[in-house]
């Protein structure tokens, strides 16, 4: 593996910036779903390498605490 300031790694900053900011979010208001979000986006860019599967997972995780309401 070679470290490359490359497409995934652009995108696991940006999907790592806005897991800071639901982690933030949930920590001061107590609410679950945005700091479980907020962690596992800071997380997972560290585990997945594919472009698409971090773009589908990191999609998929910033809009749920939109959908669900906890």
């Amino acid at each position: 593996m070679s470290f490359s300031f490359g497409p995934s790694f652009l995108l696991g900053l940006l999907l790592g910036t806005v897991g800071l900011g639901y982690f933030l979010y949930g920590k001061k208001l107590q609410k679950a779903v945005p700091l479980g979000c907020g962690l596992a986006l800071m997380v997972f860019p560290y585990v997945v390498e594919d472009l698409v599967w971090m773009a589908v997972v990191g999609g998929t995780l910033s809009v749920a605490p939109w959908i669900v309401k906890g």
